[in-house]
């Protein structure tokens, strides 16, 4: 019971994680899924990956400027399910989508742009998931931390990937990128501290309401 209270955040990751893929797989047995069922999976593979891949890079801001720890724990296995969402999306339109015809992959990727920045942002993700061991950490030391800021590359080419291919509505997609944007900007050491202090502030204010309404309550009752 004591580990599971002290790994409540991996838990829910791992549930919240493969849910999709859960959900996917029962849709497709049950023939729930859309009227074009290729697109469908393509879609929600596409969006689990991006949605995992920004919150793996909101783990550090929320230890950093919220001490939250657990949020580093989690860290590394929102990556890691990202990475298998884009590996499922890619294979989904490798296989399904071009029956792996090499010809006919070739001209998509370079034909079309939003083919072009998603496989760009595969490739970058790639070596963040092979070394994301400890082992790897070790080995690259220091390096193992500038080879892993690619990831704010990889998922803004994302979001690139997701305005090009929706074409018309493309709110939902510069809702995630604004979002990377926010993340991107608070590893800005400024812009971290004055966060910081922010929430520091905010927290005071909030301890002084309560202390005083607390204060004010007690009063009344010994008049």
């Amino acid at each position: 019971m004591n580990r599971l209270r002290s790994n409540w955040l991996l838990v829910l990751t791992h549930i919240g994680a493969l849910l999709p893929l859960v959900l996917l797989i029962w849709d497709f047995s049950q023939h729930q899924l859309s009227v074009n069922p290729i697109q469908e999976v393509t879609l929600r593979t596409g969006k689990s990956a991006l949605v995992l891949l920004v919150l793996s890079l909101a783990c550090t801001p929320l230890n950093t400027i919220f001490r939250f720890r657990p949020a580093l724990r989690a860290r590394r296995w929102l990556g890691l399910y990202a990475f298998m969402y884009v590996a499922l999306h890619l294979l989904i339109f490798v296989g399904l989508d071009y029956g792996f015809d090499l010809d006919l992959l070739r001209e998509a990727i370079f034909e079309k742009r939003y083919a072009l920045v998603g496989f760009a942002a595969f490739l970058i993700l790639l070596p963040l998931a092979v070394t994301s061991t400890k082992g790897w950490m070790k080995r690259l030391g220091r390096q193992w931390k500038r080879l892993h800021r690619a990831v704010y590359l990889a998922a803004l080419l994302a979001v690139v990937h997701f305005v090009w291919l929706v074409k018309s509505d493309i709110r939902e997609p510069l809702v995630y990128g604004a979002v990377v944007v926010v993340l991107l900007a608070l590893r800005i050491s400024a812009i971290r501290k004055a966060a910081s202090r922010a929430r520091g502030w905010l927290r005071d204010s909030i301890f002084r309401k309560v202390s005083d309404a607390h204060s004010g309550a007690h009063s009344g009752a010994e008049i």
